[in-house]
């Protein structure tokens, strides 16, 4: 499908993936990652994924990971919406939550600030700091950024381009304290899906408004003390 791009007034022609063929040519023209958007076909401009981006700094542990995940999945649970973690193919891990698609990407954006901030609160691993380079070394981002436009990150069960062939795992949150990135690779989730079948298989199922976090990111604005952010739409 064709997609236009604001910035820089032009247009490029996307894959959609709807079928096995799309992903046997994808796959023949040297594809290894896929980085799909945040987005649907029939609602370019209005998110209907947000995507929590638990990435860690170069002196963080998966442990701290971990950490930050339940935290993160206690916020989503008082919020009553249901996240769906998986591992990032990485260091760090994801976490999908399924959204109604009324927002643009930037409200997408506003919301997903304004969790990484409550996340920030109750876990001092958790640093926002704008710049990579004034981040403590051992601290766990929590990248909002991944809800901007023309952002993507690796989908679930896509392969990395490492010797590895280390994959973007599903999990159930009773596995976050044990599974570990290096468990699923192009080699062992075969098994593992015929065993488990599609981990995230329901999250079309549990729809998510975002009213309430975008009333904590008008909340957060009227702080006086929050460092300003870049608008990167």
């Amino acid at each position: 499908m064709r997609v236009h791009f604001p910035r820089w007034n032009r247009t490029a022609d996307e894959l959609c993936v709807q079928h096995p063929a799309d992903l046997v040519w994808a796959v023949q023209m040297s594809t290894v990652e896929f980085h799909p958007w945040n987005s649907r076909r029939g609602h370019v401009e209005q998110p209907d994924e947000w995507r929590i981006d638990i990435d860690p700094m170069p002196r963080a542990s998966y442990a701290d990971v971990r950490r930050v995940a339940h935290v993160a999945q206690e916020v989503l649970a008082e919020l009553g919406a249901v996240g769906w973690p998986k591992t990032s193919g990485g260091k760090g891990m994801h976490v999908y939550v399924r959204i109604e698609p009324r927002w643009g990407f930037q409200e997408v954006r506003r919301a997903a600030h304004a969790f990484a901030r409550e996340v920030g609160r109750r876990c001092d691993l958790v640093d926002l700091t704008w710049w990579r380079k004034d981040r403590d070394p051992a601290s766990i981002f929590v990248d909002y950024n991944q809800n901007t436009r023309d952002h993507t990150i690796r989908c679930a069960y896509s392969v990395r381009g490492v010797a590895e062939a280390l994959v973007s795992a599903p999990i159930r949150w009773d596995e976050v304290d044990d599974a570990d990135p290096g468990d699923f690779t192009i080699a062992t989730m075969p098994k593992r899906f015929a065993e488990l079948g599609d981990l995230h298989a329901g999250i079309d199922d549990a729809v998510y408004t975002l009213d309430e976090l975008l009333e904590w990111a008008d909340r957060d604005a009227a702080d006086a003390d929050e460092e300003p952010v870049p608008d990167l739409d």
